[in-house]
């Protein structure tokens, strides 16, 4: 499957193909929306409705579905995605001032992508890492007992990680 269908030419046949299995089913459709959103990266508009062309599910019924999910997006995301963790220890230990050092860092909100669309910042309920409190990953990197300086650090070490990888 296309990991990336919106940039790889073949945004349609992505789509085609994740739609050859559908039975008509329409208790697939959760099944249908996590396969579209790992190839797209996030639901396009466009492919809900084609989605409900093809299923006869009405868009408002998706729509429903993606919204009521918190796994489903309906914005494009960075390629990098930063989770910092607001649960009762990381919370008390000091999570909100991690977040606005990070989100300062990258020039965007919580819950933001940034504009070259390398990073999406997302808070989470719990990481399940409360020993490390304050808490945060970068994909799958775990980064634990953060200050402001040390999560910007940890970000800019990623970024310089990251460029010399390319």
């Amino acid at each position: 499957m296309c990991k990336d269908c919106a940039q790889s030419g073949k945004y349609w046949d992505c789509f085609e193909e994740i739609l050859e299995g559908y039975s008509g089913d329409k208790s697939q459709l959760i099944p249908l929306l996590q396969k579209l959103q790992d190839a797209y990266g996030y639901l396009p508009e466009d492919i809900i409705e084609r989605l409900s062309q093809r299923t006869g599910i009405f868009v408002s019924q998706i729509m429903g579905v993606a919204t009521f999910y918190s796994q489903f997006r309906l914005e494009p995301v960075g390629e990098n995605i930063v989770k910092i963790c607001f649960g009762t220890a990381c919370h008390v230990i000091g999570a909100e001032n991690i977040a606005d050092a990070i989100c300062r860092e990258l020039g965007i909100e919580l819950g933001g992508t940034t504009e070259d669309r390398l990073f999406t910042v997302e808070s989470v309920a719990c990481l399940g890492c409360c020993s490390l409190a304050p808490v945060i990953t970068i994909n799958e990197e775990t980064h634990g007992r953060l200050t402001p300086d040390t999560a910007r650090a940890a970000i800019r070490d990623f970024k310089a990680r990251k460029a010399v990888a390319v």
